[in-house]
């Protein structure tokens, strides 16, 4: 059995005096690293603080801000694995203490989880892992009186790696129960079994490229998809010193969130609007396309950065900043794309926090803002126009439901349906209606890493007057 946590406290010691055996971080390699990717798995769970922004190069948490580009990359790959796994993870901690941790213990907590990430799920050193995890909690005046409990633990758990991966893996559930519940209700329990099971694999890199797909698959080493993404299981290094890159030949997007923009049929020399544009991606799209684009977004730093992407792409398109409810073009346009903001449940995959940052009342929001956003749309544009709205949600009432909705209190809008053929061939996302709907659990491959894509929702209509 593992060592029983002690009940005393640390005695108090003057203020900004450190313990004997306190380590700074500059002087234990990998330790900052740790501390930080405690610290922000604290964040997403405690305060539901978006792992991107807590991540992001230019405006992260400071800490991580203070990290080399290699130390980040290790803080985001923990972080990817604590909460990929983090049911199998509290379910393994839970099976080897002698007693439920104290409620108030959530330093410890995540100590822990970020400590058990490493030893099951990263091919880094255990012994590494365990003794920067008791350096750590020496350091931390919450968890200074847990360390001998946190060695015992972490050295066991790396003895036992195997049996615990094999037993406590296959029964432990890696999401919260609302977010399972929803899948269960939309999906049924052998397809939401096979996008957990998806989910919890790191994801595969597909890009969009210019040219041809084959061409570009062999060059880079990846595979063509029959949407013509081309898709890379693994990147050796920065995306950006791969061949292309600088030329502008490709950009990343997954190839579920290709699919909408290939809705519009023959777009050339046509007034097509991307609402919601940023980051640019199927602005990129449309304007590969040869439509006369019109990129539309709320926040001016993300209408930077799709400028700067569009730059790299040797792509152009009007840009505008405004607030979709309000605005008003001098002219209709003849198509609109309407990529809504919504709750990203089907970026699970890429995005591991996005189940413990929303909730059940967020995607209940979140369906109302697309409902108004698409009730606004089809206003601005032409009558025989189309409009195709679009998000990465796998909740229906993000997707099913809000074009249903829109079809049943507006006579001026009708369903354009979707074939099989304009999904290039994939008709098992086409559902009854003539709706678009993908899962992580679709586009299967026989290695894993190549296999599934984002979830996604697309309904095409057509304003009749």
């Amino acid at each position: 059995m593992s060592a029983e946590p002690g009940t005393r406290r640390p005695a108090k010691r003057p203020l900004g005096k450190k313990p004997a055996d306190y380590i700074d971080a500059e002087d234990r390699p990998g330790l900052a690293a740790r501390q930080v990717a405690t610290r922000l798995l604290g964040a997403v769970i405690e305060k539901h603080t978006s792992l991107d922004g807590l991540t992001d190069n230019s405006n992260g948490h400071p800490q991580y801000m203070a990290l080399d580009d290699r130390d980040r990359s290790l803080v985001r790959a923990i972080l990817g694995a604590a909460l990929r796994n983090r049911g199998s993870i509290e379910a393994a901690i839970g099976q080897l203490i002698d007693r439920p941790l104290p409620e108030n213990a959530v330093a410890l907590r995540h100590l822990l989880a970020v400590a058990a990430a490493q030893i099951l799920y990263l091919d880094l050193p255990d012994r590494a892992a365990v003794d920067l995890a008791v350096t750590a909690a020496n350091n931390d005046p919450r968890n200074r009186r847990f360390a001998s409990m946190v060695n015992a633990v972490l050295r066991r758990l790396s003895r036992e790696k195997e049996t615990f991966k094999s037993e406590v893996h296959s029964h432990a559930s890696n999401v919260p129960a609302w977010f399972e519940n929803c899948l269960i209700a939309a999906y049924g329990k052998d397809k939401t079994k096979a996008i957990l099971d998806i989910q919890s694999k790191e994801p595969p890199i597909d890009l969009t490229v210019k040219g041809d797909p084959q061409m570009w698959a062999e060059k880079l080493g990846g595979i063509a998809l029959p949407t013509g993404s081309v898709r890379l299981a693994t990147v050796e290094g920065a995306l950006t010193s791969l061949p292309g890159f600088a030329e502008g030949e490709w950009w990343v997007q997954d190839t579920a969130a290709s699919l909408p923009a290939k809705l519009f049929g023959d777009i050339e020399g046509k007034r097509v609007a991307d609402l919601c544009a940023a980051p640019g991606g199927k602005t990129a799209q449309l304007a590969l396309a040869g439509a006369n684009v019109t990129a539309l977004d709320l926040s001016a730093n993300r209408l930077k950065r799709l400028r700067s992407n569009l730059e790299r792409l040797k792509l152009s398109a009007e840009t505008v900043e405004a607030n979709l409810s309000a605005y008003q073009p001098a002219e209709l346009f003849d198509a609109i794309l309407l990529d809504a903001p919504c709750s990203s449940t089907g970026t699970v995959r890429r995005h591991p926090d996005v189940p413990w940052t929303k909730t059940p009342e967020d995607v209940a929001k979140l369906a109302q803002l697309q409902a108004k956003l698409l009730d606004h749309a089809v206003t601005i544009v032409r009558p025989g126009g189309i409009v195709v709205f679009s998000n990465c949600s796998l909740d229906p009432l993000e997707g099913e439901k809000v074009a249903n909705d829109l079809l049943a209190r507006n006579p001026g809008i009708e369903l354009l349906p979707v074939t099989k053929d304009e999904v290039c061939g994939l008709a098992e996302l086409i559902t009854a209606e003539g709706f678009v709907r993908s899962t992580p659990a679709d586009l299967a491959h026989e290695n894993p890493a190549l296999s599934g894509m984002d979830g996604f929702f697309a309904a095409r209509f057509k304003r009749k007057y």
